[in-house]
């Protein structure tokens, strides 16, 4: 019994503190749950201060899906054009995104489905207080921007990142739909745009021949390009609307190369795509090479064969803006 008795008060403060951190315990389930009831943003907020102080990203990467997948009208930013792009097609909204660094604004063809948005800035220059003002409840991060300093963004909201780097244009807009509970509308989206591929390819090669070899070329500020079988225009004009490559382009295996006009005519191409870059001076080096000898003398240009883009869609390697991008050709072959 004194063995007992000498034990008690142990016991006995053991049990004051477990019922202590009980009751603590309680207390923060009961504000939590008082926050859920709330607005979504302030539960955004106080989530991805709880998920960042704990484990980090892969913590408010959950919460974002739980904010998403729970919260329709979640307010979403992106800090990426792509990415918004990819949101817009399957009927989300983002409260703000960063903008096009050539056009220092929403890109010209997404502009109108982003009234009242709030702009962040350009992607590798974001403003941290744009985005904080606009009260986000989840931001979708470009990796290859924003990777290595997330830290700043789940200060704010929990994060998402999407690597717009890997993989086709489909495959990411299905990994964004996923985390938005909207995988159907992704697929309906692909579809829609293959059913359209397959109309526009057939335009094309009935105005161009079934043996037709393209090239696509791009006149900047500074030099000429060749667009090569990589994005953002090689997946759309060499699989999507099964063009065949004028001669070397399919060596090509990244975005483009730099050339010199002399070498045009090696490409030896039935058809030029042509895209002509913002400003004056990508403007007047195009006027130059029109006016040359050697480019009135290319089979393309001496048929008629030569076509002008819109840039900023055939450019733009994203749901919306591939899709725009077929609208075009539509337009230029349907006639």
């Amino acid at each position: 019994m004194l063995k007992l008795k000498r034990l008690t008060p142990l016991l006995i403060l053991t049990l004051v503190m477990v019922l202590s951190a009980c009751g603590s315990n309680a207390s923060n389930g009961s504000n939590a749950s008082s926050t859920n009831t709330g607005s979504s943003t302030a539960a955004a907020n106080t989530a991805s201060s709880d998920a960042s102080n704990a484990s980090g990203s892969s913590s408010t990467s959950s919460k974002a899906d739980e904010i998403l997948q729970s919260h329709p009208d979640a307010r979403i930013a992106s800090i990426s054009i792509h990415i918004t792009n990819d949101l817009l097609a399957i009927g989300l909204t983002p409260v703000g995104s960063v903008i096009g660094g050539d056009v220092k604004d929403f890109l010209p063809h997404v502009k109108d489905l982003l009234q009242g948005a709030a702009k962040y800035g350009t992607v590798s220059d974001p403003d941290m207080e744009a985005i904080l003002a606009s009260k986000p409840d989840v931001i979708f991060l470009d990796e290859n921007y924003s990777g290595q300093d997330i830290s700043k963004f789940e200060k704010i909201a929990p994060t998402l990142t999407v690597n717009t780097a890997e993989g086709t244009w489909q495959e990411q807009l299905t990994e964004i739909a996923k985390h938005a509970g909207r995988e159907q509308q992704a697929a309906d989206f692909i579809q829609q745009y293959a059913d359209k591929a397959e109309k526009v390819s057939g335009l094309i090669h009935a105005k161009l021949g079934p043996d037709a070899k393209v090239m696509a070329i791009r006149s900047t500020a500074k030099e000429l390009r060749v667009m090569g079988v990589g994005h953002p225009m090689g997946p759309i004009m060499f699989e999507e609307l099964k063009l065949n490559p004028a001669n070397g382009v399919e060596k090509i295996n990244k975005a483009y190369e730099t050339i010199s006009q002399e070498v045009l005519p090696d490409f030896d191409a039935d058809a030029i795509f042509v895209i002509i870059s913002v400003g004056s001076t990508a403007k007047a080096n195009f006027d130059a090479l029109e006016s040359n000898p050697l480019w009135k003398n290319l089979k393309a240009v001496k048929n008629n064969n030569v076509y002008v883009l819109d840039g900023q869609k055939w450019l733009d390697y994203s749901a919306m803006g591939q899709d725009m991008a077929l609208d075009d050709a539509e337009k230029l072959f349907g006639n």
